[in-house]
């Protein structure tokens, strides 16, 4: 038997039940033996959540008398595992697995097998349902999918009979009136102030089972011609048609929108009897236990995509239609959502959207790139969020501290206006500085440069009057692709970087994807199974191994610079072979354009980024090789510490003003006096005020940061003379201060230069 008819036989059995005037617990009694029978099981058993306790409620084959006597911890046991982890177990004996305990009451010791599948109630646990046989074995999975199909009809069947507390279910704190505030992780930097919109009210599924199951085929197939219709439209509007990331994203989009495979996922849910949106809802479970197993972010991220489709294809098919997009924002908005697909942001009035705050996210997703883009501060891993917010609650966004205060107190709400005020007046002062060139006190000019990696980012450069792209990250293009991205593409992508930034510089850092920046259509065994991925198989490691890859890339920034100086830095080199190793491919494709009579580039400059501490012991050989080096202030402090960056518990640990990386950077900038060499720093260090001073008085001339930090440093550099910040810096790293973040904070403002 199928999977669909064994589901089909139980539920048809299954609606007789709940439209039986049967009382609640023996309605669970029948059904417990309606699924024994159906899947010839010797045990059949439900557990609901009560006061946060897994209770046994009904069972056929455990001794009865542990009804309503049996209770499990979320996490405790086997039962406890499905719920905590809302994930399905299949087991030949149960007894090995490492989470298994005996409860004598139940009489269960002469049971080998097990299984258990999550009964869920929006999208969390709420009950598990489970069976088990004497012999050992595992269960087929025509009959796996039996259950879990069942286990969805039984959260219609215990919901509408009060047999759970739905305010428990969902986790809600109880409804609150006074401040709160909740912390998260920054997305997309900003202040931002408005009320909360809730992104999209809970599609309410009013019938699981089917009553005719060829109507529900043809309502899901109307559904999906419509959701592509939308997605087709949204792709052909003039605005996201300028060959941006907007366009790569919805070209990803597009391709879950049109995937066999779900539709054919959803077609077998309705098979076995579910209504058309009851099958979507089945199949976005699976999708969501699927999700909690991948440990790869970007993946996951793409499953994001697919469960904002889901919900989109649920919304018409159901007739709910209305989101806060579609409805229109009527002020100032902070938009919360659980997780938001890139093509719902793009539905949003930019003028009234002001910020959004996410219980999920990260810093990968393809929505962080289009907010970024739109300019819309991104907050997201906010745990808790339905507990505490409230539609129409006040919300004071801090996405740069990581906060977001709800209904706020006066005082706490006009010291926020303060700074908010005091933010925009810093950057009117910061606007003027757009074209004034920062030369120090002495005289000495600071190249102040900006790091990009989207088409839109080059639209600062004349906003902030940055002196050039220090740091051009041409991996986001991949990161946002669906596949490897063609020569035509990248070709195009880095002629319009070169014709929007003129004649100011651009420095092209090669592709830096592989450990934590994984493509799906770029896989080896090793990387899956990196440990550390940020000192994996990635950056130059896997284009060299990859030559291809960084041959069509070569091919395409030589080609997009025909008449123009280039500019080509290597990440992550180790070793100076792999400088000459990355330049060699580069030659070659020089040689080859030269053969076919292409037009060359007018100048080529090779760079390399110094992020591994190992280079900095061969700088001697390499700096004859090199027309520029740039410190990664990023990963190299982090490969210094042994600290991931991206742990919060280590984030903060470790400070860029500790003498240990002041010592490194200071040797750094020494191997290059006197040579021929132009040494800068990319990185967040060099953004902010207080560490920029520092870079300074190192010996560091060169800074490319965000676009936003270049009207600060170019405040900076004009007050800074450089002989008196050197000479503090040599004293310091002599005999290191307890404190040197306070006695740099302290010399500065003796002398009444403004830091951060």
């Amino acid at each position: 038997m199928t999977a669909a008819a064994s589901a089909r036989s139980i539920l048809t059995q299954l609606h007789e039940v709940m439209a039986s005037r049967m009382h609640a617990q023996g309605k669970l009694d029948k059904v417990v033996d309606i699924i024994a029978e159906n899947l010839d099981s010797e045990v059949c058993s439900i557990y609901l959540l009560r006061e946060q306790m897994l209770e046994l409620f009904a069972t056929r084959g455990l001794n009865k008398a542990a009804v309503h006597v049996t209770r499990l911890a979320m996490g405790e046991g086997l039962t406890g595992n499905i719920a905590d982890k809302i994930e399905t177990l299949n087991l030949a004996e149960a007894a090995t697995h490492p989470d298994f305990q005996y409860r004598p009451e139940t009489g269960e010791e002469k049971f080998h097998s097990f299984a258990g599948v999550p009964i869920v109630y929006r999208e969390r646990a709420v009950g598990v349902l489970c069976v088990q046989h004497v012999e050992p074995r595992r269960y087929e999975d025509v009959e796996i999918e039996a259950l879990q199909t069942t286990a969805m009809v039984l959260s219609e069947l215990i919901s509408n009979n009060d047999l759970i507390d739905e305010q428990e279910a969902l986790g809600l704190a109880p409804e609150q009136t006074g401040p709160a505030t909740v912390s998260g992780l920054p997305l997309v930097k900003g202040l931002a102030s408005g009320t909360a919109v809730y992104h999209q009210p809970r599609v309410t599924i009013d019938q699981v089972m089917a009553d005719d199951i060829e109507v529900e085929r043809q309502r899901v197939y109307r559904a999906f011609d419509r959701m592509r219709e939308q997605i087709d439209n949204m792709t052909n509007q003039a605005e996201f048609r300028t060959g941006g990331e907007h366009e790569e994203v919805l070209k990803t989009y597009k391709m879950f929108a049109y995937d066999e495979g779900w539709g054919r996922r959803i077609n077998e849910a309705i098979d076995a009897g579910l209504t058309a949106e009851a099958a979507i809802e089945r199949v976005q479970q699976h999708t969501r236990m699927r999700m909690r197993e991948i440990d790869d972010p970007l993946l996951q991220d793409r499953m994001h995509d697919l469960e904002d489709l889901a919900n989109r294809l649920l919304r018409i098919v159901s007739g709910q239609l209305g989101t806060a997009a579609t409805q229109g924002l009527r002020r100032d908005a902070i938009l919360v959502a659980k997780n938001l697909g890139p093509a719902e942001l793009l539905e949003y009035d930019s003028r009234r959207l002001k910020g959004v705050v996410l219980e999920e996210g990260s810093l990968t997703a393809h929505v962080v790139i289009v907010a970024r883009a739109m300019g819309v501060p991104v907050l997201g891993r906010v745990r808790g969020l339905r507990g505490i917010v409230r539609e129409g609650d006040e919300i004071l966004l801090d996405a740069n501290a990581g906060t977001a205060t709800v209904r706020p107190a006066q005082s706490v709400a006009e010291a926020f206006d303060t700074r908010f005020a005091k933010s925009k007046e810093k950057q009117a002062v910061y606007a003027k500085l757009r074209d004034v060139e920062p030369f120090t006190r002495c005289g000495t000019r600071i190249q102040v440069m900006m790091n990009a990696g989207l088409r839109d980012d080059i639209s600062n450069l004349n906003l902030v009057g940055a002196d050039g792209i220090g740091l051009f990250r041409t991996e986001f293009q991949f990161l946002v692709s669906a596949t490897l991205p063609q020569r035509e593409k990248q070709l195009r992508l880095y002629r319009d970087v070169l014709d929007a930034a003129g004649d100011r510089p651009v420095i092209f850092r090669t592709v830096d994807i592989g450990g934590d920046k994984a493509v799906p259509y770029l896989r080896s065994d090793e990387a899956e199974n990196d440990e550390n991925p940020a000192m994996g198989w990635r950056a130059l490691r896997l284009a060299l191994e990859r030559e291809g890859l960084l041959k069509v890339q070569a091919r395409a920034l030589l080609e997009a610079a025909s008449g123009r100086s280039l500019n080509v830095m290597f990440p992550m080199v180790s070793e100076p072979w792999e400088f000459d190793a990355a330049k060699a491919v580069f030659e070659e494709q020089l040689a080859y354009l030269k053969g076919q009579r292409k037009v060359l580039p007018e100048s080529i400059r090779y760079g390399a980024m110094l992020e591994v501490p190992a280079l900095a012991e061969v700088l001697d050989l390499l700096i004859p090789r090199l027309s520029f080096l740039s410190v990664g202030t990023n990963d190299l402090t982090q490969f210094l510490f042994a600290a991931d960056r991206a742990n919060p518990k280590l984030a903060e640990r470790y400070d860029w003003l500790s003498p240990a990386i002041l010592r490194f950077l200071r040797r750094i900038a020494q191997a290059t006096v006197g040579r021929d060499v132009d040494l800068g720093v990319c990185g967040e260090m060099g953004g902010r005020q207080l560490e920029a001073l520092a870079l300074l008085g190192l010996g560091f001339r060169r800074l490319s940061i965000t676009p936003v930090s270049v009207g600060p440093i170019k405040e900076l550099v004009r007050q800074v003379d450089l002989k008196e910040i050197t000479d503090a810096m040599t004293a310091w790293l002599s005999s290191p201060p307890p404190d040197m973040r306070a006695a740099l904070g302290d010399w500065a403002a003796e002398r009444g230069i403004n830091v951060d």
